[in-house]
């Protein structure tokens, strides 16, 4: 079957995407983030005040990364042999009993850092099917021509939840306490479940079970070490995760010891990043052309970088605030054309499995989390999350004949 795309009048502006399927998709992308953002905060706020600990603080994000560097490449395989729509709905589903065993726990005062831990590994795997499941899902709603606006887009969901996300999150704990947090994910994931089931998608390549999952996970291996475009882009995406996405795991921890601020100020300061990325979500829609993928790709991760280090160091709010709020520029950039630059370079029979590559690359975070949690706990969460950033920046200089491919 061959890839169809939604026609669009040429008045209609780039950003409104003519397709149900790609919004109610969009929608269910939404809610998991919002949930998400909400519980990161909240959980490192938690963790850190019953603990004392930056590296438990760190391993909690850690654990939500770790499920796509063990599962990633087999998920994205396995995703090409079943119909993606009921495994959508599945993935949410289980998301609900989650949050629902952890908000009950926090009712009856049972709640442990533990249950958070093994909570955060079960989401961490619906998380890894995201890429392979609803990103491919999106871009056989929309077709090949529009995914790189159907990512700004999505990414700008992403971005958006990360405003109000952690804000909430932070409100929540400070109010309410821990089981409000963990209350408000089950009603939001359970909306979640009825988008989902709204999806009239099917997939647009037949389910196939001609090979092995073994098999279908080495085939898609050495396409990427074929590629050079793809061994550029994933690079770049295995720095990312290990030298700068693990950062967020020590903004609660910098914003109580260093700032001196509450859950409320903790919340408010981790939104800044997320309105950053919405902005530079909300730009890459209206301008990006892919001539330019390349240099907003590469050029997010060193402000990413840059931004981080200047966060981790300056001992005023307002300039730390100004910083993460760059982070989220940055971010947005590279976020947006990851999915996209892997999806374009694919074989559409492909992508699947592709992505599930691109879900182990990014699945390499929990080495960053350890490293920087443990360093963390030796020099301190400032110092060490400066030293992550300049070692970020020194590696995309070392790689940079590997990502001038893209």
């Amino acid at each position: 079957m061959q890839e169809t795309s939604v026609a669009r009048p040429a008045s209609r502006p780039a950003w409104l995407i003519d397709s149900a399927d790609f919004w109610r998709l969009w929608f269910v992308g939404l809610v998991v983030f919002i949930v998400r953002w909400v519980e990161t905060v909240a959980v490192g706020v938690f963790v850190y005040q019953h603990t004392g600990s930056p590296f438990i603080v760190a391993m909690m994000t850690m654990l939500r990364l770790l499920p796509m560097g063990l599962f990633g490449a087999f998920l994205g395989a396995i995703a090409e042999r079943m119909e993606r729509r009921p495994t959508l709905i599945i993935v949410v589903v289980s998301m609900v009993i989650t949050s629902l065993t952890l908000a009950t726990l926090a009712h009856l005062h049972l709640l442990a850092v533990w249950h958070l831990a093994v909570a955060s590994f079960i989401n961490g795997i619906g998380w890894a099917t995201d890429n392979p499941v609803r990103r491919v899902m999106i871009g056989e709603a929309v077709g090949a021509a529009q995914m790189g606006t159907a990512m700004s887009v999505d990414v700008g969901a992403n971005n958006a939840s990360r405003m109000v996300g952690p804000t909430i999150g932070g409100l929540l704990l400070a109010g309410v306490g821990i089981d409000g947090v963990f209350t408000l994910s089950v009603v939001l994931y359970a909306i979640a479940v009825v988008a989902a089931c709204r999806v009239r998608y099917r997939n647009s390549y037949p389910p196939s079970t001609a090979d092995s999952v073994i098999a279908r996970i080495a085939e898609g291996l050495r396409l990427v070490r074929r590629d050079r475009r793809l061994i550029g882009t994933l690079t770049v995406t295995v720095i990312y995760n290990v030298f700068g996405w693990p950062f967020t795991s020590m903004v609660p921890v910098i914003g109580q010891d260093r700032l001196l601020l509450g859950p409320e100020g903790i919340g408010i300061l981790a939104s800044m990043d997320g309105v950053g990325a919405f902005v530079g979500a909300v730009l890459m829609a209206m301008l990006c052309r892919p001539r330019f993928y390349r240099h907003v790709y590469v050029g997010g991760v060193t402000l990413y970088m840059v931004m981080l280090t200047v966060f981790a160091l300056v001992p005023v709010p307002a300039i730390a605030s100004f910083a993460l709020l760059f982070t989220g520029l940055g971010g947005a950039g590279f976020s947006i054309m990851q999915a996209t630059l892997v999806y374009l370079s694919a074989p559409p029979e492909m992508r699947s499995r592709v992505l599930g590559v691109l879900s182990v690359c990014i699945g390499t975070g929990p080495v960053g989390f350890v490293a920087l949690g443990w360093l963390a706990d030796a020099i301190g969460a400032p110092w060490a999350t400066a030293a992550t950033g300049v070692t970020g920046l020194m590696m995309m200089l070392l790689t940079r004949p590997l990502w001038r491919a893209i």
